[in-house]
């Protein structure tokens, strides 16, 4: 078979799956495959391609039409302008989570030398985000899963930033007790919500999707906890679903440890992050 044929037949079972963005998957797929770039595919697109390629061509292809990420199989996700190694052991980072680092990186350009905790990390894309445009900064990130850790470990060496990791269950083994803005993207899916989500992200991580029945489970934590790791007026700051921030600047108000809670949209106008400073 030669590239214009693969392609064709690659977008037809994506289509037929309801998968969206066929021909660029497929694309993004093939280019892979053979090492060459998107561009080479369509100048070629007469060349005929050896049956092992064309055999791992349609094993992954038909992998993503039965709603496996592209993303776990490239092993990439660019966020904030960095390109990221992703595996099945963490969630993949998406752009609304843009917000969460970009607010933060406002924060933090109004003081020096601030230290910021990263909890429930995954890849590492929030801290490793954070550590490569605030490079004066002190960065821990940290998660529960030794499987995350790796990865996450992983893209900290291929940025070139130099931070702590820490493998803890939220705030249990942090030895460093005091930050200037403690960040988190937790799990916040309500458990009886995750069967009927899209097949691609029920390949996601249930570990990093989980929230408890409610969604609130690990937000009740760190909103219990963080006050006690925060220097005076430090931040806390947090992504949400689309629907939890009435519940979440609740709890925060009923704690009565923070002030100056203000929240934030993504580009689809979803309440997508909280931002509070401890009293």
């Amino acid at each position: 078979m030669n590239i214009n044929e693969l392609l064709k037949i690659g977008r037809k079972i994506l289509i037929k799956n309801e998968i969206e963005y066929p021909i660029q998957i497929c694309r993004t797929v093939l280019s892979r495959l053979i090492n060459k770039s998107k561009e080479y595919l369509i100048i070629h697109s007469e060349e005929k391609l050896d049956i092992q390629i064309v055999k791992k061509y349609f094993n992954e292809i038909n992998k993503i039409a039965e709603g496996f990420p592209l993303q776990y199989i490239t092993q990439n996700q660019e966020f904030m302008k960095l390109n990221f190694f992703v595996n099945e052991s963490v969630l993949i980072p998406r752009q609304d989570t843009e917000i969460l680092v970009e607010e933060v990186l406002s924060i933090l350009e109004r003081k020096k030398n601030c230290k910021v905790l990263d909890l429930c990390t995954g890849s590492g894309s929030i801290g490793i985000s954070i550590a490569k445009y605030y490079p004066e900064g002190k960065i821990t990130i940290s998660d529960i899963s030794k499987d995350a850790l790796f990865v996450a470990k992983k893209n900290a060496v291929e940025h070139n930033v130099i931070l702590e990791i820490v493998e803890s269950d939220l705030f249990k083994d942090i030895k460093d007790n005091k930050f200037d803005v403690i960040v988190s993207n937790p799990p916040y899916i309500e458990t009886e919500i995750i069967n009927s989500l899209d097949k691609q992200v029920r390949h996601e991580p249930l570990l990093a999707l989980d929230g408890g029945d409610d969604g609130l489970n690990i937000y009740r934590r760190i909103i219990n906890e963080a006050y006690k790791y925060l220097n005076k007026d430090g931040y806390l700051a947090m992504e949400i679903g689309y629907n939890q921030k009435e519940k979440i600047v609740n709890l925060l108000k009923k704690s009565k440890k923070y002030k100056n809670i203000y929240s934030k949209q993504d580009l689809s106008k979803n309440d997508r992050i909280v931002i509070c400073q401890i009293i």
